[in-house]
């Protein structure tokens, strides 16, 4: 049984390059075959280790075909193979993080002498690196409450785990107005279906919420008191316990640049991080105008467009043409 050369085609653009090359070249065989016997996928592969790479990695599993048929080793689709693969990579780089975290803290208690830890004592209040993922936790839950007058909040939506009903945010306690709740989210938050009804349950509790296209980590902040910084990209696999008042100040100020230039969440201003030219190319991009028909348009070079264009896509984090429009009409940047 052979597959549809769709596939094929869809399993290049998606999985050449994010892969290793042996690997890909295995799962593109497997692919073309369409399956094969369990018993065969190693002589068909080239070795076991390669069987075992695909399944590893989620781009291919055994399928029984029945009491009386031997099991088969199959690929899974080219979309879903990518998928497998982008939580496998996930799952390495957390565990290579925390690999780092903990041999810079052996190190940093290696070199201690008993002169030093008495002497960075008072540093260490300070600044504190915490690398225990219960520890993280109970710090995050007790800054909240620890707020006496502001609570201050980064989110990107950078998770260990898909988002499902069951996850959320820590539900605000009560202020009974007493403390000022203020958030910033990366607006794919507000696109997530359980992310946007997260973020509207804080706002009916009390939270000011704004968005904005990127924001490059998490952050809590309770008054000007104490900070809690990721060292990792979820912030579960290390974090930074900040009680310099000089730190905390600055945080704070980063805080204020970045809410200044956020959009109200459910607000529907079309605002964006684009210039004048950078939005009309964008309009006239949706148009589907093809780039010499735009720079003609516009009356500025080819050059000049394409890089436009390449600013638009780093605005929006995207790649194609269609999903530059689509992410633009759910951000209100265009109509």
């Amino acid at each position: 049984m052979t597959v549809d050369g769709q596939d094929q085609v869809k399993a290049q653009r998606l999985l050449e390059g994010v892969v290793p090359e042996e690997i890909f070249v295995s799962y593109s065989m497997l692919l073309t075959e369409g399956g094969c016997p369990e018993d065969d996928a190693a002589s068909l592969l080239g070795s076991s280790e390669q069987v075992a790479e695909l399944t590893a990695r989620g781009m291919a599993h055994r399928r029984p075909d029945g009491p009386s048929m031997p099991p088969r080793l199959v690929p899974a689709p080219p979309e879903l193979a990518l998928q497998g693969v982008l939580t496998d990579l996930s799952r390495r780089l957390v565990s290579d993080q925390e690999r780092l975290l903990a041999g810079h803290k052996r190190l940093r208690e290696f070199h201690q002498t008993p002169a030093a830890a008495s002497s960075n004592s008072a540093m260490d209040r300070l600044v504190q690196i915490v690398t225990d993922r219960d520890e993280i936790s109970r710090l995050s839950y007790a800054l909240i409450n620890a707020a006496r007058h502001d609570w201050l909040t980064l989110d990107n939506y950078v998770l260990e785990a898909p988002v499902e009903d069951s996850t959320g945010y820590v539900p605000l306690p009560v202020f009974e107005g007493q403390v000022q709740c203020r958030a910033i989210y990366e607006t794919r938050c507000a696109e997530h279906p359980i992310g946007a009804k997260t973020i509207e349950a804080a706002v009916q509790a009390g939270e000011q919420a704004r968005l904005l296209p990127r924001i490059g980590m998490k952050m809590k902040l309770a008054d000007e008191a104490v900070a809690l910084l990721p060292l990792t990209p979820t912030g579960m696999g290390g974090a930074l316990l900040v009680r310099s008042p000089v730190i905390v100040g600055a945080l704070r100020e980063y805080f204020e640049l970045l809410w200044e230039k956020a959009i109200p969440f459910g607000s529907t201003e079309a605002v964006g991080p684009l210039t004048p030219a950078q939005s009309q190319v964008l309009q006239l991009l949706n148009q589907g105008l093809p780039d010499e028909a735009i720079a003609r348009r516009m009356d500025i070079s080819i050059n000049t467009m394409r890089r436009h264009w390449t600013a638009i896509r780093d605005a929006l984090d995207v790649e194609t043409r269609f999903a530059a429009g689509a992410a633009a009409v759910r951000r209100g940047w265009i109509n």
